[in-house]
């Protein structure tokens, strides 16, 4: 009989490509782990792992073995968080997955609040991009996945899955300092012919906006850089060498003083839940963010529209719709403009629809919203 804690082993090995690695992801010594091997190959009768130069590698019996080992690590932790669940308890594994983007502004603190809230919750998270998250939540290899959605470019959802909407904000453009373009305020999207621009990578949610907006505006996009962070992408703006399309979140992280748009507040948006169809995350036909019952984002701290407002009683300017280029000072040599057509994100919480009330899942979306909402603020500033 193969024991349950060696096949834990083993399925950090598989994962992480090593020894030392997985002993750092376990929080055990590299001997234990070698120790943990040995034994489950003296088990199983089999060799699982064999040398490969200074390190190792599966066999093929490794291979066979690793898809049963994290099938069974993904049943062990559904089992651990329904239980978890069943006495109303915020406890046990929260598997989370996020776009980059997210994640270096957003993940950090609400992963200490989680800790420090739910001291018996253990999170663990894994980055990616939507075309492979999304089947690994419907797989069950996730329990929740952080996504965007842009307004020339809403996700779509699988049946089956639920998401919440934690906010919406405006996208700016970002150009290096002095660029004539920079002297209209909102910038014409059709007056861009010609710019080197830095993306996402093929295929993403922001990269296929681009696309999509560049070429209703009569221009081909020359898109020669390609990164999930768009702290890669606004280091090749500030050396002049391309133009870029970023959300307010990605400037408002930057090291220094948060993003000062030029006026306005922001209002973030609150939690509008959507359920998967096979159909896209509702969008409006003038390119807005939608709300929950698919009209445009108004009152009541519903998304607002896609020129970078959201919804609420005393609606103003968010940041880049006003007047006056945004600044940052964790960028400078850069200025952030609007655009028109006006571009908006969404960042949404996905779960499968049967898990969607489950206490960690709802204690994650409370964190997330919070943390989405003070990483949008910002304070105006003459432009």
């Amino acid at each position: 009989m193969i024991a349950w804690e060696r096949l834990r082993v083993f399925a950090a090995v598989a994962e992480h490509g090593s020894v030392g690695a997985a002993a750092a992801a376990l929080h055990i010594t590299g001997p234990a782990v070698t120790q943990q091997l040995r034994k489950l190959e003296r088990e199983t009768g089999t060799r699982v792992v064999e040398p490969d130069g200074r390190g190792i590698r599966l066999t093929a019996a490794g291979h066979v073995l690793a898809g049963h080992a994290r099938s069974v690590a993904a049943a062990v932790a559904d089992a651990e968080r329904d239980l978890a669940g069943l006495h109303d308890d915020v406890a046990g594994p929260l598997r989370i997955g996020s776009v980059a983007s997210a994640l270096r502004v957003l993940l950090p603190e609400v992963l200490r609040s989680l800790v420090a809230e739910h001291p018996r919750l253990v999170p663990t998270v894994t980055d990616g991009e939507v075309v492979d998250l999304l089947p690994a939540l419907r797989s069950r290899d996730l329990d929740a996945v952080l996504l965007e959605s842009w307004t020339q470019r809403p996700v779509t959802l699988p049946a089956g899955v639920r998401v919440t909407t934690l906010v919406t904000e405006p996208v700016l453009l970002a150009v290096p300092e002095g660029r004539p373009v920079t002297d209209r305020d909102p910038v014409p999207l059709r007056g861009l012919g010609g710019e080197v621009w830095a993306s996402s990578p093929v295929g993403t949610e922001p990269y296929e906006a681009l696309l999509q907006m560049l070429r209703a505006a009569g221009i081909e996009p020359d898109v020669r850089y390609l990164f999930a962070d768009f702290a890669t992408q606004l280091a090749l703006v500030r050396a002049g060498l391309a133009v870029a399309l970023v959300p307010a979140m990605a400037v408002a992280g930057a090291p220094g003083p948060r993003l000062r748009p030029g006026t306005g507040d922001e209002h973030p948006g609150t939690g509008d839940e959507q359920q998967g169809t096979e159909d896209e995350l509702p969008g409006t036909e003038d390119g807005r963010p939608a709300t929950g019952d698919g009209r445009p984002g108004a009152g009541d701290g519903q998304p607002g529209a896609g020129d970078g407002r959201t919804g609420g009683a005393d609606e103003q300017s968010a940041p880049g719709t006003g007047r006056g280029a945004a600044t940052a000072a964790g960028y400078p040599g850069i200025r952030f403009r609007p655009c028109r057509p006006a571009v908006g994100r969404s960042l949404v919480l996905a779960t499968r629809e049967a898990d969607s009330g489950l206490p960690a899942v709802q204690a994650l979306a409370g964190v997330l919203r919070a943390a989405a909402g003070r990483a949008v603020a910002a304070d105006p500033v003459p432009g």
